[in-house]
């Protein structure tokens, strides 16, 4: 309970505040690593964590694994769950922890002169025993983790715009590496000037009735 409170401590630093969701992001975290038998936070790469949905979630999740986006060991599939799967890259042993579906109704239990539904939960997810509050299931990869974690220093150019390309993240057509906006794989589209001016104009009539 100590070590939870020092991680949630920590979880809302960063926000000025604490939430339920920090709190899973927490709790999910810590249960992670211990299904996969390793000591957290780490301070070494061989934790790969796969978040399903970013914002406070994740904050918890980064406070008690020690992984991140800057040490490639953090990484979001963005799925709108709270949820998260915890590779140990030196074995590919996989595990994937959730909340119980019924985790708000038993937080209640938790917290039963809270008759409101945030603060229920704030002080039901953090005494709750692992197994009433989470979820824990032995999962495969679909993509090898050597694909995910790749090897460092490797970088091409993309054959189409000239873009440099690292992590070996290129897309390979004809024996040609291009990136994946130029191989139709992006989020993103191009726009021209007089589209940017109307868009531009279209917000501030918004702006202008609000």
């Amino acid at each position: 309970m100590e070590r939870l409170q020092s991680f949630l401590e920590q979880s809302a630093a960063s926000h000025s505040h604490l939430c339920p969701r920090q709190i899973l992001g927490v709790r999910i975290g810590m249960a992670g690593a211990k299904a996969l038998g390793l000591e957290f936070p780490r301070t070494d790469k061989r934790l790969l964590v796969v978040l399903e949905t970013d914002g406070c979630f994740a904050d918890g999740v980064q406070v008690a694994t020690g992984c991140s986006v800057g040490h490639r060991t953090l990484r979001v599939e963005d799925y709108g769950k709270i949820a998260a799967t915890f590779v140990d890259t030196k074995t590919g042993r996989a595990v994937r922890v959730a909340p119980a579906l019924d985790v708000r109704a038993k937080a209640y239990t938790y917290a039963p002169q809270e008759p409101r539904h945030y603060f229920a939960q704030l002080h039901g997810y953090q005494i709750m025993p692992d197994d009433e509050l989470l979820t824990v299931q032995s999962v495969s990869l679909n993509v090898p983790i050597e694909d995910i974690v790749s090897r460092a220093g490797v970088r091409v150019n993309c054959a189409e715009c000239g873009e440099e390309i690292i992590n070996e993240r290129e897309v390979l057509r004809d024996g040609r590496p291009y990136c994946r906006p130029c191989a139709g794989q992006t989020y993103y589209r191009s726009v021209d000037l007089q589209e940017q001016v109307f868009c531009a104009d279209v917000l501030e009539r918004v702006d202008a009735l609000a």
